[in-house]
């Protein structure tokens, strides 16, 4: 038998950790090559690690909800003969001292889980194998919650627990005492019923309340969760201003409708607005390269390349931003490719880590809703996002050399959001109307 040691692999330039969400394998289960073992969550897209050899899985060193780092190993599978990779089992490859150590650790995890104890008591999260350490070494609730954390958001980690252990022992640390007596929930006189408040407190915290028994209480999914954060962070760090100027499409519309049957069959993609918009964000872009920024503290970073950002909804109603590289480099199909390739990929959860990355400049389609205009938030650390209105037919006045006249038109609006800290309505309102220019000056004789 072989030991191979599943790590979680690189995800990208600028990923660096993420959080296992759900074990799809348990120990025990037998896992064939390229067989998805755990799903992984990062601050952008949630993804599967698969196994790369056949096997059956004997360890997982990191529970659901743990962070962890890129390389790091976080599982084992225990494979037949010995073609497995190489790799050693984590006690083979550490130093004597650390490997005693790390095999303490194991056992802990392999034979704590019979001791009785209760975290339920405790408002922090506390990982699996710092649970079963624990309980091996009989290190109490309150104990736990006194220990001061390493890991990220004070969490506290099995080198934390380790270390705490050794104090104790050492007498650096002493346990807190336990009270001989549990307080008396009731005196002997009727009039006055005593009961613990910091117990009765904590738990008023922990569980919500309906007032009137009909409304239900749905805690944010991990996603949400980031999404909230990261709204209220853009708008508490940058100087939201915008500018709103309606587009004549009609010539667009018009285009669309005569060759999009001939452009599905010939490249065997659907032809929507999206990339039509996003080649005149794109041209505007390199004719305002002042929007092409982003902030850092005190300095202005230039980007040497336009990746513009599409907004997607997912079908659980969250939002996540796909990013066309050099976006600016591609013509109309290679653009409707990366749209339709994005756009799929995003409905469907298959998106990679890197798709998220490296964005320069925002599009959102607040049309796809119905929506007239809007009022994006910006995707820090960028300085403008633009919003794409709904198409609508309305009447507007045509002018012509015989003179002025109604008729029927096209129409949207682009709404755009940008950073007032670092951008002026003179640039702000410039771009935003070169936008509009190129889509009004749309060539209906085009080949695509």
């Amino acid at each position: 038998m072989a030991r191979f040691e599943l790590k979680l692999p690189k995800m990208g330039e600028s990923v660096a950790e993420a959080t296992i969400t759900n074990w799809l394998k348990e120990v025990g289960d037998k896992i064939e090559a390229d067989e998805a073992v755990l799903e992984i969550a990062t601050d952008k897209v949630d993804s599967e690690v698969p196994s790369e050899v056949s096997g059956i899985l004997v360890e997982q060193l990191f529970g659901k909800d743990d962070l962890v780092q890129v390389g790091q190993t976080i599982a084992i599978i225990e494979t037949e003969g010995g073609d497995a990779p190489a790799a050693q089992s984590t006690v083979e490859t550490a130093a004597p001292a650390e490997a005693i150590e790390i095999e303490k650790t194991i056992e802990a995890v392999k034979e704590a889980s019979s001791v009785p104890q209760d975290f339920a008591g405790s408002d922090k999260f506390f990982s699996p194998l710092v649970k079963n350490i624990a309980k091996e070494e009989g290190v109490s609730v309150a104990e736990l919650d006194n220990i001061q954390g390493s890991g990220k958001d004070g969490r506290v980690t099995k080198d934390d627990i380790l270390k705490y252990i050794e104090d104790r022992k050492s007498g650096a640390v002493q346990a807190p005492k336990v009270a001989e007596e549990a307080p008396k929930t009731v005196v002997e006189t009727p009039k006055t019923v005593q009961t613990p408040q910091p117990a009765v407190q904590k738990s008023q915290q922990a569980v919500p309340v309906s007032v009137n028994g009909g409304d239900e209480i749905i805690e944010m999914d991990r996603m949400r969760k980031l999404i909230s954060g990261y709204m209220v962070a853009s708008v508490q760090t940058s100087a939201h201003v915008q500018s709103f100027i309606e587009v004549d499409v009609t010539n667009i519309v018009k285009w669309r409708d005569k060759v999009k049957t001939a452009f599905e069959k010939r490249e065997g993609e659907k032809l929507t607005f999206t990339p039509i918009m996003m080649e005149a964000v794109a041209k505007a872009l390199k004719d305002f390269p002042g929007m092409n920024i982003s902030v850092d503290g005190d300095y202005i970073i230039k980007k040497k390349n336009i990746n513009l950002g599409m907004a997607a909804a997912l079908p659980n109603g969250n939002l996540i931003v796909p990013v066309i590289k050099n976006a600016d480099q591609l013509n109309l199909v290679g653009m409707a490719k990366a749209v339709n390739d994005l756009g799929n990929r995003a409905k469907a959860g298959k998106l990679k880590p890197d798709d998220t990355q490296g964005g320069t400049y925002t599009v959102t389609n607040v049309g796809t809703f119905g929506s007239v205009f809007g009022t994006p938030i910006i995707n820090q650390p960028q300085v403008g996002i633009l919003a794409l209105g709904a198409i609508r037919k309305v009447p507007a006045v045509i002018e012509t050399p015989e003179g002025d006249f109604i008729g029927i038109r096209q129409k949207m609006f682009l709404s755009h959001s940008y950073d007032h800290r670092v951008v002026d309505g003179a640039l702000g309102g410039s771009f935003v109307k070169r936008v509009a220019e190129y889509l009004e000056a749309f060539d209906v004789d085009r080949d695509f």
